[in-house]
């Protein structure tokens, strides 16, 4: 079967692997010179299983709209008039209710596992280095942080996930760079978790793919995909069109303007992260082990040479311009944790769309028309999810039946609200 994957991100390069591995011929549509270029290029890189959870949660609308007055924050809010925005607004609230907060978690974290144990057979059968490193550290700035880390220690036991509660001098003891001066009141360590440089997987993934027989199309912008018999017959693109038996829809945001025209409508909203890239310097003072600031939810991972400072959740704005806030709040927690380890000055600065669901989980696998397939909407997830989506959406193409549930992830869930 011919299988014409849209969107050349780590979902969609994952995509292309695992039904090229399955035996299917594969092409790949992207409008970009090369894979990875958009919202997987400059992420921070943490594959944290046990720390993947739903925007929406309780307590969360309260803080979006403290975060309005702060200079310095992890969510900054844009409201505009769009109708669209105002809908996803109204079901986020909603799913911010302590029950299901729980039911999306769980159905986030039922994929995220999957898809780290999916990741590590897939490095082990390449030999696969891509600046990879085991182990998380949240850190806790005050004892009110401490307190309500309670709740996610209580989930983490009930899903048997490895985790310790330090004191600030075991936190620095694991970590010898945090710098001293900064206030610590305790941190969480994740033993298992894992971080790892996300656009040098796919490039890697890409290159075997590419060897395996994947084709993949750089530069072509997918236009609409064309009906026929309530069948996809084509792929319409800036250039020639594009025939295939299956079709996946794997663009991120941009899976939205080709299946709307469909009459599937997904309530999804960019929500915009920022990155810094800073070169080390002095790498006696630079981190091992990955961190992220509870207080202003921030990333700072080691990456080879180089310092990636990921974060700030920027949500009601279309254009991809770059905040000199949400950069303000990027180098704050560098240079609060790791002041003399980079050159924070010449920081390479990014900015990327995540597709944002407003319950929190992707959307997985079939769609109502019979040869049109979806794996989108991973927000800030993609990365964590990636091989474990890419697993599923093969195996309900190929007809079997997945090794995880996929209740409370595919199009189901939409049409029954």
């Amino acid at each position: 079967m011919h299988v014409i994957v849209i969107g050349a991100g780590i979902i969609g390069v994952c995509t292309a692997y695992y039904l090229r591995r399955d035996g299917h011929q594969v092409t790949v549509v992207e409008r970009r010179s090369g894979v990875a270029q958009e919202t997987s290029f400059a992420n921070a890189g943490v594959m944290a299983p046990s720390y993947v959870a739903p925007w929406a949660q309780p307590g969360m609308p309260g803080k979006v709209l403290a975060y309005v007055f702060r200079a310095e924050a992890p969510i900054i809010f844009r409201p505009s008039l769009d109708p669209a925005l105002w809908r996803w607004i109204a079901r986020w609230l909603g799913e911010c209710r302590l029950e299901r907060f729980t039911r999306n978690k769980e159905r986030m974290q039922r994929l995220a596992f999957y898809s780290q144990s999916e990741l590590r057979m897939l490095r082990e059968l390449h030999q696969l280095d891509y600046e990879q490193s085991t182990g998380y550290l949240q850190l806790l700035r005050s004892e009110v942080e401490v307190e309500r880390s309670a709740v996610t220690r209580k989930m983490l036991s009930e899903l048997g996930v490895a985790h310790t509660l330090l004191t600030p001098e075991q936190a620095r003891t694991l970590e010898p760079s945090l710098h001293a001066p900064t206030p610590l009141a305790g941190a969480l360590h994740l033993p298992d978790d894992e971080t790892g440089n996300c656009a040098f997987f796919t490039q890697l993934l890409k290159d075997i793919a590419i060897r395996d027989g994947v084709e993949f199309r750089f530069g072509v912008t997918a236009r609409a995909l064309d009906v026929e018999g309530q069948r996809i017959a084509r792929l319409r693109t800036d250039g020639a069109d594009i025939s295939g038996d299956a079709f996946v829809v794997a663009g991120g945001i941009d899976s939205m303007a080709l299946l709307r025209p469909l009459r599937i409508r997904l309530p999804m909203q960019p929500v915009k992260g920022y990155s810094a890239t800073a070169a080390i310097t002095a790498f006696e003072h630079a981190p091992y082990i990955s961190v992220m600031d509870e207080t202003y939810k921030v990333a700072v991972t080691r990456m080879g040479k180089w310092l990636r400072i990921a974060g700030t959740a920027e949500l009601g704005t279309r254009g991809m311009k770059l905040r000199d806030s949400a950069l303000r709040t990027l180098l704050k927690v560098a240079q609060d944790w790791f002041p003399y380890a980079a050159s924070y000055a010449k920081s390479r600065f990014w900015i990327g769309a995540r597709p944002m669901l407003p319950d929190g989980p992707p959307v997985l696998g079939k769609t109502p028309i019979a040869n049109l397939y979806v794996n989108t909407g991973h927000g800030s997830t993609g990365w964590v999810m990636s091989c474990g989506s890419a697993r599923v959406l093969a195996d309900v193409i190929a007809g079997r039946a997945p090794a995880i549930d996929l209740d409370g992830l595919t199009l189901d869930r939409y049409s029954r609200a």
